[in-house]
């Protein structure tokens, strides 16, 4: 299992809007290969951050299953317009045995 970070700044003012095109956009992500949850947060002492947490079956899952398909350039065309800045996305390996 693999864990997708996305840190998203959004613009000023576009909470809502932000917040109900994740709410649309999640079917795109929730439909591909490899998906098994995601969650977005809203950032408590930075109104406009977000983190968008996903779990996928693997890394290639998300960069090319789903990165290269058609279902993210809907998913993107939804959230995009929202965005500050380009989003930081980093992946984690599976949970550490303790």
């Amino acid at each position: 299992m693999i864990l997708e970070r996305a840190n998203f700044t959004i613009k000023p003012g576009h909470a809502r809007e932000f917040e109900e095109a994740f709410r649309q956009a999640r079917a795109y992500i929730a439909r591909a290969r490899g998906f098994i949850r995601c969650e977005m947060r809203a950032c408590i002492e930075r109104e406009n951050d977000y983190v968008l947490l996903v779990e996928w079956e693997t890394l290639d899952d998300h960069m090319r299953g789903f990165r290269e398909s058609a279902d993210f350039q809907e998913w993107r065309a939804l959230m995009g317009p929202h965005f500050a800045g380009a989003p930081d996305v980093i992946h984690y390996e599976a949970p550490l045995a303790v």
